[in-house]
């Protein structure tokens, strides 16, 4: 598969920072991780999720969140804390959209430029992911030591919760 499946922001980014990925179709209706997991036969322990997190303040603040799939975000914690807001939710679909130009099933890091980006530490301990490709089309598959290319990333403990 080629870098042409890619959301565009996702290809320029790759680019930009030289990083290491192999590019996987999927199909639109298995872009969610349960049913992309399942379908294609990948470890959960093997793939990411990309959450956009709003903090209510005005204006709102904006952080994208990673974890494995095997972990739940914790957003009342650790990412309240993580930006000095209290009051913490999951972006809906329309935040996200606008946000970062990405739907649901395809939310990806690579691409986001605007805002922070918190990787779950436990991410560095497994050597290859699976995550959104910017769309619902494509997935990426990268090092995660890759991510510490990114400018505006960081990795921090606790951000996942083991479910």
């Amino acid at each position: 598969m080629t870098i042409e499946l890619l959301h565009p922001k996702v290809a320029t980014v790759i680019e930009k920072y030289g990083l290491d990925t192999e590019v996987l179709g999927c199909d639109p209706d298995l872009a969610d991780t349960a049913a992309f997991c399942e379908h294609y036969k990948i470890a959960p322990e093997e793939t990411c999720n990309a959450i956009i997190v709003v903090g209510k303040a005005e204006p709102p603040v904006l952080v994208c969140c990673v974890v494995l799939a095997t972990c739940k975000l914790d957003v009342n914690k650790t990412v309240s804390g993580l930006i000095g807001i209290k009051r913490c939710s999951f972006a809906n679909g329309d935040q996200t959209i606008a946000a970062t130009e990405m739907q649901i099933g395809g939310v990806t890091p690579i691409g986001i430029e605007s805002m922070p980006i918190y990787f779950d530490s436990a991410i560095a301990n497994v050597d290859k992911v699976i995550l959104g490709g910017g769309n619902r089309s494509s997935k990426l598959l990268m090092k995660t030591s890759e991510f510490v290319k990114l400018p505006n990333a960081k990795f921090v403990d606790g951000l996942g919760i083991p479910r």
